[in-house]
């Protein structure tokens, strides 16, 4: 064991060049590790309520949750989810966003990346701070559902919330 250092220590002494490297990749992988993007949950005590009554609303129109989750943002970046959708099933998708911002947005795209869904909502409009809409997928393939919210004050730490519904009576 003693011999296969020496010979390590022999040869890097011979081509500094590859302790440069290898000093290199290392800072590289530890730099690019640090710019992941991890999802966060949040807590908003508003959208809180805003979900219970949509949960009743929908439950009681026939509707059975299939995924929710809340998600801390930043304003003007697109936060994907990606779900799995069969053909032929009646979906109910929503979305909500921090009270405090003054745009939000959702699209859809299908497995070839083609929009399949586009809404927009403005602070002030009835609809306000939630984007509902019905789906029902032609395939049985993923789609990528993409949230995103515009605030002015807040940049980062913004709450949003998604939930999936799917129709059952």
């Amino acid at each position: 064991m003693l011999l296969i250092y020496q010979y390590l220590l022999i040869t890097l002494m011979k081509k500094p060049y590859l302790v440069l490297f290898s000093l290199m990749l290392s800072v590289l992988s530890v730099q690019s590790q640090s710019n992941v993007i991890t999802v966060q949950s949040c807590t908003d005590n508003l959208i809180s309520k805003q979900v219970d009554s949509l949960k009743k609303l929908y439950n009681d129109d026939g509707f059975v949750l299939m995924k929710e989750a809340s998600i801390s943002m930043e304003s003007e970046y697109e936060m994907p989810v990606i779900v799995p959708l069969n053909q032929g099933s009646l979906y109910q998708f929503v979305f909500i966003g921090d009270y405090t911002s003054r745009l939000y947005e959702v699209r859809m795209f299908d497995w070839n990346e083609k929009q399949v869904y586009f809404k927009q909502n403005k602070w002030g409009e009835i609809d306000g701070n939630v984007i509902s809409y019905a789906y029902q997928p032609r395939f049985s393939e993923f789609h990528m559902m993409k949230p995103v919210q515009v605030n002015k004050q807040k940049k980062k730490n913004l709450c949003g919330y998604v939930m999936m519904f799917k129709k059952v009576k």
